[in-house]
């Protein structure tokens, strides 16, 4: 992980592989932003004018490199675009400020240290930065060539040609001994590192993460931070009467878990449970999935990561909230043992479920979750997953989707994801879709209307809440996984999708905010 300091440190003086500043597009051309005052002078008070000349404009997602002048003690200044200059007296959004300093830090992949003299004047500001810059540097690098096989790639050079995350970043401008700029970079390390650390499972190819793995190292994970960790095998899942987790997991030969996270607060007076749909690979089962479908279904458990990462995180912040994760974790199969279309399934909550489609395998692993952390009942509970290609087809691969029970809880969890920087948008559950999940034999379907999947599948889960309990689904099926090139902070891959939300809405909880 890239390491992060606070520095009081003049431009000037800090020695670095190179130094970060923004540029603005203002009303006659770049504008350098604040925080550059120094580069700036180093340039004669020229550095917009040298940016113009290059072909930088501040645009958001620009980043151009240029030799340092004599007066700095860095070899390259990076100037990345910020965006339109905003009006005087308003400053930067802190997820402009994010998505620049992940520009920069992508930039400076291969770099050892690097100094970011990027606007930071509230704790906002330099929490923004430091969560950007940490998470642009992210890279997953763990199944690279070992040495021999690097040298055989790379000329004999034994260097397998991958860049390794830039080493260091050092904050110019905040203050180290301000606590409030202490704390936001504290803040910004310990959820990066869980955002880091999801990307790391949902990257990993499935061959080495299976449910047995996974929950292996959701203990120790829980170790490390005091989550308590109980791990419901394949043995109690039978006795237990979790059909849908089984069912879903019973053509694999790696068997399903169900895995149960706890962090408590001693003056905590709200408690919420997350639960992670957590599908290490998802082949469509005996619906198989068809060529240019499956290549990327390690990411099917994104949603368990998201958990994970949160209920971790909120222990590491000390929130005075309780927070129980359940990650329910399966792979699905096709084989003689699988359940096929037309099986029907006995869940946790003793419904009966007419299995017509396996590739609609998500849905009863989180029935099974719901259902049983409806048991403890909690003030809330937010379901996370990689759920239907509807939500995709609705709202694209940045966005996703919020449904809920309580119209007023759906409005605060998408408020709650615009501010941290998570694109998202309120949906619907029309309660005239659900006769199309009617089953002449079971007592549901797991399979309705084909228009409107994605709401299909929000009612097919309400359907297993606990009576009384507030309830909203996240549909990260769109921006969990990143196919296209790096942009801003998000790389390709993993992304961590929803993390950022979950650990916010659990400080509003903690703060009284939500009720």
């Amino acid at each position: 992980m890239t390491a992060l300091t606070l520095s009081t440190a003049g431009a000037a003086t800090l020695r670095a592989d190179a130094i970060v500043v923004g540029v603005a597009k203002g009303a006659k051309g770049p504008a350098v932003a604040p925080g550059a005052e120094a580069v700036d002078k180093a340039y004669d008070g020229k550095l917009a004018s040298v940016l113009e000349s290059l072909g930088a404009t501040g645009a958001e997602g620009e980043a151009t490199k240029l030799p340092a002048p004599s007066g700095l003690k860095v070899p390259i200044v990076i100037a990345v675009g910020l965006g339109t200059a905003p009006e005087k007296d308003e400053a930067y959004g802190a997820e402009t400020l994010r998505r620049a300093a992940g520009v920069a830090a992508r930039t400076l992949s291969g770099a050892k240290k690097a100094a970011f003299a990027l606007p930071t004047e509230a704790a906002e500001d330099v929490e923004a930065v430091a969560e950007g810059a940490l998470l642009g540097a992210y890279a997953f690098t763990a199944y690279r060539g070992t040495e021999k096989t690097a040298r055989s790639t790379a000329g004999g050079k034994g260097d397998s040609g991958v860049k390794q995350p830039l080493g260091e970043v050092t904050l110019l401008g905040a203050k180290p001994r301000d606590k409030a700029h202490k704390a936001a970079v504290e803040r910004a390390i310990s959820l990066t590192e869980e955002i880091n650390r999801a990307r790391d499972l949902i990257n990993t190819p499935p061959n080495d993460l299976y449910p047995e793995t996974f929950a292996a190292i959701a203990t120790a994970a829980g170790k490390e931070h005091g989550v308590k960790v109980q791990v419901t095998d394949e043995k109690a899942l039978v006795k237990g009467g979790y059909g849908g987790l089984l069912g879903v997991g019973q053509g694999s030969e790696h068997g399903p878990r169900l895995v149960r996270l706890e962090y408590t607060h001693a003056k905590a007076k709200k408690t919420i449970a997350l639960v992670g749909k957590g599908i290490t690979y998802d082949s469509g089962g005996i619906s198989l999935k068809p060529p240019g479908h499956n290549e990327t279904m390690k990411c099917d458990m994104s949603g368990a990561a998201a958990v994970l990462a949160a209920v971790v995180s909120a222990a590491r912040l000390g929130l005075q909230v309780n927070v129980t994760g359940w990650l329910a974790l399966a792979e699905n199969m096709p084989s003689g043992t699988a359940t096929r279309p037309g099986d029907v399934l006995r869940m946790y909550s003793g419904k009966t479920v007419e299995v017509l489609n396996t590739d609609a395998e998500g849905r009863l692993v989180l029935a099974d979750a719901i259902t049983r952390a409806s048991e403890e009942k909690p003030d809330a509970i937010v379901d996370v997953a990689t759920l239907t290609g509807a939500m995709v087809v609705a709202l694209g691969n940045r966005t996703f989707g919020i449904m809920s029970n309580d119209e007023a809880f759906r409005t605060s969890v998408h408020e709650i994801a615009e501010e941290v920087g998570e694109a998202s948008w309120p949906m619907p559950l029309p309660t005239e879709l659900l006769k199309g999940m009617d089953s002449p034999t079971a007592d549901i379907a797991n399979m309705g209307e084909r228009m409107g999947g994605g709401l299909v599948a929000g009612l097919f889960l309400k359907e297993f809440v606990g009576e009384g309990i507030t309830w909203a689904h996240l549909d990260i099926a769109g921006p969990a996984y990143h196919e296209g090139a790096p942009y801003g902070y998000t790389p390709k891959g993993g992304t961590g999708s929803s993390i950022r939300t979950l650990v916010r809405l659990a400080e509003r909880t903690a703060a009284g905010d939500l009720g």
